[in-house]
């Protein structure tokens, strides 16, 4: 990969969202190797694929030639991050954090190369606080937090409003920004990446580093770089608390649903999952969404499985789901005929059919993701069908019908 050009490619692939100075982190990422960190706390025992957006930024960085680091908050997800939060986050035991932590190392060992020639550092920030004595830190770190700027943090402000915030939560700033600064005096670290979400808990470590620098009569140089949050199509953070989530973890959400989950996205998606989940070209990728939006979101939903399960994984799902359609028995599947001479919303097409009583009944099929037309699972209850000669529809698991249009 071409450094010099490396901020360019981020920004024109959709992964560039906030940053502290431009022109800086320009100079960070296209200059000498130098070392960027993203952090991830384990909450859960498994990433979901909310995570792969930052990681696969920084694998960007990665085979650009920068040392990456994946900082894995043991520290941090002991307290609880409030960002994006309306209630207190459940408290884990330090015996569930362990737990998390090594499920969670195992998954990112998977996605960032850990050995080789430039291996990825995988650190935990426990490893640092655990001998940090609270007054200390208080001492060091705390007398340089102002509480009425913390307030103004947008994460900050909504639990005050709601009248939860506990003082828990608002160390959380505190010990991440801590570990940008402990990052950098140990690893040369000067970039710190993450979601959006994180924006404000990013600037405080620059802002840490700014005045222990300053109080040191040493250089100030870090940055941030944040990436757009990846949501649902209720515009929910597609996180570890957010309805509808996908883990990559096998036990939480098959190989199989995985791959259907993004290929039954709606087709205004695929391009830009296509940009951020993919090394594709630009312009082979519009090209492919522009000629044939169906073979794109094949495309789409097959790297992006790859990605996260390899290549073998990848093909079974495709095989299976291929599978699964081809071997219903068209020759004695039942069939109907309509009389369709337009274009025709996809409810008023099914209320047209013998499955459904209504079209009431068609919209909530459709909302809860049980029906398929020719091999395409339908999502967007505004779908405008084209006219065809024959459709196969799919109902539920099991119920299948041909609809001949005569």
């Amino acid at each position: 990969m071409d450094r010099s050009k490396l901020f360019e490619t981020l920004k024109e692939r959709g992964y560039v969202y906030q940053m502290s100075n431009e022109e800086n982190v320009r100079k960070i990422a296209n200059g000498e190797p130098t070392t960027v960190y993203v952090g991830i706390d384990p909450t859960a025992d498994s990433l979901h694929i909310g995570h792969f957006f930052s990681l696969m930024m920084i694998k960007y960085f990665q085979d650009a030639g920068h040392k990456v680091i994946v900082l894995v908050g043991g520290a941090t997800a002991m307290v609880g991050d409030p960002s994006g939060r309306t209630d207190l986050r459940k408290m884990l035991t330090k015996e569930q954090v362990e737990h998390n932590f090594r499920e969670v190392k195992s998954l990112i060992e998977r996605f960032v190369n850990t050995d080789g020639e430039n291996p990825a550092i995988i650190v935990n920030n426990a490893d640092w606080f655990k001998d940090y004595s609270y007054v200390d830190f208080m001492r060091d770190i705390g007398k340089h937090f102002n509480v009425n700027r913390m307030l103004s943090n947008e994460a900050y402000a909504r639990r005050l409003e709601e009248g939860g915030l506990t003082f828990l939560e608002m160390g959380y700033m505190l010990m991440q920004a801590y570990d940008f600064v402990y990052l950098n005096k140990k690893y040369g670290c000067t970039l710190q990446i993450g979601g959006s979400d994180q924006w404000g808990n990013m600037t405080a470590g620059t802002e840490l580093s700014r005045k222990m620098a300053f109080e040191d009569g040493l250089e100030h140089n870090l940055e941030c770089l944040t990436c757009p949050l990846l949501t649902n199509s209720e515009g929910q953070k597609m996180g570890k608390t957010a309805k509808g989530a996908l883990w990559v973890a096998r036990e939480k959400t098959s190989v199989y649903d995985f791959y259907q989950y993004f290929y039954n996205v709606p087709d205004t998606d695929t391009e830009t999952l296509l940009r951020l989940f993919t090394r594709i070209p630009l312009d082979e990728i519009k090209e492919l969404v522009n000629s044939d939006i169906v073979k794109a979101k094949k495309v789409m939903a097959y790297e992006i499985t790859k990605l996260v399960h390899g290549k073998v994984e990848a093909d079974n799902a495709i095989n299976m789901a291929n599978n699964i359609f081809n071997n219903a028995n068209f020759e004695n599947m039942p069939s109907e005929n309509v009389k369709i001479d337009n274009e025709i919303n996809v409810v008023d097409f099914l209320a047209l059919t013998s499955l459904f009583s209504s079209k009431g009944e068609a919209r909530r099929m459709i909302e809860q993701g049980g029906i398929t037309i020719d091999d395409e699972k339908i999502s967007d209850i505004k779908l405008v069908l084209k006219v065809k000669s024959e459709y196969i529809i799919k109902k539920g698991k099991k119920t299948f019908i041909k609809v001949l249009n005569k």
